[in-house]
């Protein structure tokens, strides 16, 4: 009898059609010294009941009425391990049945069944979604609305709490049991306390913490959106006193919501009405004045993936626009305005137009930057969510070095013999290219690159003084090479023998006591030794390289003695004929993992160097590339798998494991699109290997837009 009952009996399905399952349960599981109490439960078309028996006629114990809005959560392994019984969950609107059986085939039976009542319920309308589909069917006859309005206080403002949301939410979800570890209770429950935060707001001292809550909290909770636009425009309707400071607050937290979240379809021709509506009633004030703001940002929103910052929520609230810093190589910078949907593709453009850029022929990109990391922005990001991040960035990482800026940059070097000395692109070049001879991305003997340090020098400072400030020599010179002076295998001292060595004959064995509280107190002479030992290796190699750096930065400044009277021009100029001398000049490098078989048997550290005419590989340090590919042979690019890039060059497929995978896909995308346009005006500045078609990403390059991120068949890796 404690098994799912689904043969004849007293109450069979034939007797009554309207029951579909009845079985034995357990409505709780306690320790196992509590006797477990099981009850006889019955699903029918409308509820689930229980019941003290089995028998006709026992005594009804409960009644869970079923609607759309009820829920049910699947038996899980946790459950069952804690337990030993697999548990289902039934949500309704005051009960929630947990139901548990040792079967887990009964409980995933339980489950389909009551959810296949669940979905045939039709669904459920709250007030508010009926009255607001009448105010759709009335919109153009202002004497019913008013009166609808006049009849229906639920539309209107109110300093009493809400007690149940305006829009219909599931009783109970996945989705809660996913945000709880965030401090969410259920969505209904947050839609009212959202309630209660809206009207906190009109006596708050400062509004800011408690807008970023609501907002954040609509971040986390996609369904909450709806709910709170709602509740702003109840909050914003037939106000008592529309024009005081307390009330504009609601219209601020409306500003922000618009500038971050769009709602859905039947609530944004809601909010449209609504915003029409009170233009009408209070023409030519601070009501009117937001409500045109907002119904403009509702045109260009999208959704966020940041909660405004402090910045850009006081700015929001004064209808201004936020004032973004953008620097560009060398120690220059911008300020522009920009609003909560500029994207980094405007930026980009209004940097050309100020700068005087827009007739270059090489590209040009925003880049997020610190002292040790760079990353290229996309052309569709919203800078206001970049400035957020860097906002909370900095709060948690406070050291100077930590900073993050934008800055405007040389993305595509697509025609460097073009670009005119006496222009700022020039200034750009030079300034890229001493980076990467900083980091080491310029293979160049030693003597090469202490002539770069000293016409750097001598561009930035000009002709050699003993009062001249000198810049540290990390500034001029790659680190990695003062310390390749250095880096030899150390000797393994004979006091240091290998543990596993058995000791002399007749000595005693190195440790004398067991290995509990006095092998832990007690001192080790040989550790001890080792460690001093090192520590003195240390110092003695910090006090060589100190000696190696002071040698290299007075050879440097020697050679800056002997460049008396170079212009900053020329001084440039002589540095980039320098660094033209190597055949990859101008391509983005990214250290790679490359495989040399398709199985992934043997791998070594490579750069792979993005061009404008071809992708080649290098050996880190050398100039000659081991082998490069014109655009013109390469087929199809992509993702292959997590970390993995492809690259199919004719019949080869080539296998890069890299954490710069987005990069090198947005700069290959970059290069074949510029080539693309310059083919259409008929441009020579790219040469690209002949062909009647060449194909990217399994697209053909002339006929299609620019490739995104391509997902490619995983290989075996």
């Amino acid at each position: 009898m404690k098994s799912l009952i689904i043969e004849k009996s007293k109450m069979g399905l034939e007797e009554d059609p309207e029951l579909l399952v009845k079985g034995w349960l357990f409505r709780e599981v306690c320790g196992s010294w509590i006797k477990q109490r099981c009850y006889w439960f019955v699903l029918s078309q409308d509820s689930l009941d229980y019941y003290s028996s089995s028998e006709r006629g026992a005594r009804r114990l409960g009644t869970l009425v079923l609607t759309n809005l009820c829920s049910v959560i699947w038996p899980d392994k946790q459950t069952f391990k804690e337990t030993g019984y697999w548990s289902i969950t039934v949500y309704g609107r005051k009960h929630c049945y947990r139901l548990y059986t040792k079967h887990f085939n009964e409980a995933v039976h339980w489950a389909c069944a009551v959810q296949k009542v669940i979905d045939t319920k039709a669904p459920v309308e709250t007030p508010t979604q009926l009255l607001i589909r009448d105010i759709e069917e009335n919109k153009f006859n202002p004497e019913v609305v008013d009166n609808i309005y006049q009849h229906n206080p639920i539309l209107k403002h109110t300093q009493s709490p809400l007690y149940a949301p305006l829009l219909p939410f599931p009783y109970g979800s996945l989705e809660h049991t996913y945000h709880s570890g965030k401090g969410y209770a259920t969505v209904r429950e947050e839609a009212v306390k959202l309630f209660n935060c809206l009207q906190q707001l009109e006596s708050a001292r400062d509004p800011v913490p408690l807008i970023q809550g609501v907002l954040q909290t609509c971040l986390d909770l996609r369904l909450l959106r709806d709910e709170v636009y709602c509740q702003l425009v109840k909050q914003t309707s037939c106000t008592p006193q529309p024009h005081t400071a307390a009330h504009l607050r609601y219209w601020q937290l409306l500003t922000c919501m618009s500038c971050t979240f769009l709602p859905g379809p039947a609530v944004l021709k809601y909010l449209r009405f609504h915003l029409k509506r009170i233009q009408s009633q209070f023409p030519d004030s601070e009501m009117d004045n937001y409500a045109s703001f907002i119904g403009e940002a509702l045109e260009k929103t999208r959704c966020r993936e940041c909660v405004p910052s402090w910045e850009e929520i006081q700015v929001l609230m004064g209808r201004q626009e936020m004032l973004c810093t953008v620097h560009y190589p060398g120690p220059g910078s911008c300020q522009l305005h920009i609003s909560s949907h500029t994207t980094a593709n405007e930026v980009v453009r209004r940097m050309l137009e100020k700068l005087g850029l827009k007739e270059s022929r090489n590209t040009f990109s925003l880049f997020e930057q610190n002292a040790h990391w760079e990353r290229a922005v996309g052309g569709s990001t919203i800078i206001a969510d970049i400035l957020t991040r860097f906002e909370n960035l900095s709060a948690k990482e406070p050291d100077s070095d930590s900073q993050w800026r934008l800055c405007f940059k040389l993305y595509c070097l697509l025609d460097a013999d073009a670009i005119s000395v006496d222009s700022i692109e020039y200034l750009f070049l030079f300034e890229q290219c001493h980076e990467m001879v900083v980091r080491g991305q310029l293979p160049a003997c030693e003597e090469d690159l202490q002539t770069l340090a000293a016409l750097r020098l001598q561009s930035v400072i000009g002709d050699f003084s003993t009062h001249s400030p000198c810049p540290p020599l990390d500034e001029l010179f790659p680190g990695h090479m003062v310390e390749a002076r250095l880096l030899m295998p150390p000797c393994v001292p004979p006091a240091l023998l290998p543990a596993t060595q058995p000791p002399a004959q007749g000595c005693p064995p190195p440790q004398r006591f067991p290995g509990g509280l006095l092998g832990g107190a007690l001192w080790n002479h040989t550790a001890t030794a080792a460690h001093k030992q090192k520590v003195e290796q240390d110092l003695r190699l910090r006090s060589r390289l100190k000696e190696e750096a002071a040698a290299i930065m007075s050879t440097i400044v020697e050679c800056w003695k002997g460049l008396a009277g170079y212009s900053r021009r020329d001084s440039m100029a002589a540095y980039l004929t320098i660094a033209r001398q190597w055949s990859g000049f101008g391509c983005t490098l990214y250290e790679v993992d490359f495989y040399i078989s398709s199985t992934g048997s043997f791998s070594q550290k490579l750069w792979l160097g993005v061009a404008a005419t071809c992708v080649s590989l290098y050996r880190q340090g050398e100039a000659e590339a081991l082998e490069s590919f014109p655009y013109g042979q390469i087929c199809s690019y992509g993702v292959s798998d997590s970390n993995t890039f492809k690259i199919t060059a004719g019949d080869r497929d080539l296998l890069f494991e890299t954490t710069k995978l987005t990069e090198i896909m947005q700069l290959m995308n970059a290069y074949f699109s510029a080539i693309r346009r310059q083919r259409g005006r008929g441009d020579d500045v790219v040469s690209i290997t002949e062909g009647t078609a060449i194909e990217v990403g399994f697209h053909h390059l002339l006929p299609t837009p620019t490739p995104t991120l391509l997902e490619l068949p995983s290989h075996p890796v």
